[in-house]
């Protein structure tokens, strides 16, 4: 099963390998390679959908994991609220979710283009950083990153490690950074990786919205360098497996000093007070009847 998963994987990559390489009639070439650097637009588009995929994973991680743990925290039937919310962007088609947000930018010069909002429809729509674009693929993203730190919630015993924290006088945005999230390094990073796929392979919303990231550039040049286009196709999977390798070495293993997860004395010890005033640097064994 694993050869035949293997070839099926494996055939079409090397089918538009050969496909770059070979040209009738001239044999071995690498100029689709050797040209990709030098292309037009390419490094600007590249560029462009990693600082996208930078800042929708930050958007998404900062609307999700707040709310997930208020939802442990909080009465159990706000978790099925909160994942259908999460899970919405599955059921509305993209070409829907791009449709209205056109409709929206087109308020800007037809109802607001004499107040002071004129100029917010201006900046969210700039081309060197389109933040419409942040907006509309945290959207999209919304169901990946849920399932993701959903799953790793369920590992850990959210409610101790946050009482247990409090109790030694942790605030809770010390709780979330210092207590919560290294106990989902793992998750963070499988949640970060399927976002920055999702930007880099996006090309939808994009291109109805008249924008050129990464993958509406390959498509551009697809009409008059083909070769070009599947060499830089090629290249976007070796890049996004290389970054999923730094991401899984970042989230994989343990952190130093970190409690493990459902530590309830150790997520205490990382607090604040632990090393406050009145505090001993460890504390004294339980002595045991009989014993020295």
């Amino acid at each position: 099963m694993l050869t035949v998963a293997g070839l099926y994987f494996l055939t079409p990559l090397i089918s538009s390998f050969v496909f770059t390489v070979h040209v009738p009639g001239q044999g071995l070439t690498f100029a689709a390679y050797s040209g990709i650097l030098s292309a037009d637009g390419f490094t600007e588009s590249l560029f462009l959908s990693l600082s996208l995929a930078a800042a929708t994973i930050a958007l998404a991680l900062l609307l999700v994991v707040p709310a997930l743990v208020a939802v442990r925290l909080g009465p159990p039937r706000l978790r099925a609220v909160v994942e259908v919310v999460c899970m919405l962007p599955l059921v509305v088609p993209p070409i829907a979710l791009v449709t209205g947000i056109a409709t929206v930018l087109r308020w800007g010069p037809d109802h607001f283009s004499r107040t002071p909002l004129y100029q917010t429809f201006l900046a969210v729509q700039n081309e060197s950083f389109p933040v419409v674009l942040v907006l509309a693929y945290t959207v999209l993203a919304l169901p990946f990153v849920h399932r993701s730190l959903d799953a790793g919630l369920r590992a850990v015993d959210v409610p101790t490690l946050v009482e247990a924290a409090r109790n030694c006088g942790a605030g809770r945005l010390y709780v979330i950074l210092r207590v919560i999230l290294p106990n989902l390094r793992s998750s963070l990073a499988g949640a970060s990786f399927l976002t920055l796929a999702l930007v880099l392979g996006e090309y939808t919303v994009a291109s109805l919205l008249g924008f050129r990231p990464f993958a509406v550039w390959i498509v551009s040049v697809s009409g008059a360098e083909a070769r070009m286009s599947v060499a830089v196709s090629l290249l976007s999977l070796l890049i996004t497996w290389a970054l999923l390798l730094v991401l899984s070495r970042a989230g994989g293993g343990p952190s130093a000093g970190v409690p493990a997860a459902g530590s309830a004395s150790g997520a205490a010890a990382s607090g604040p007070a632990a090393s406050g005033p009145g505090t001993t640097a460890s504390a004294a064994p339980t002595p045991v009847p009989g014993k020295e």
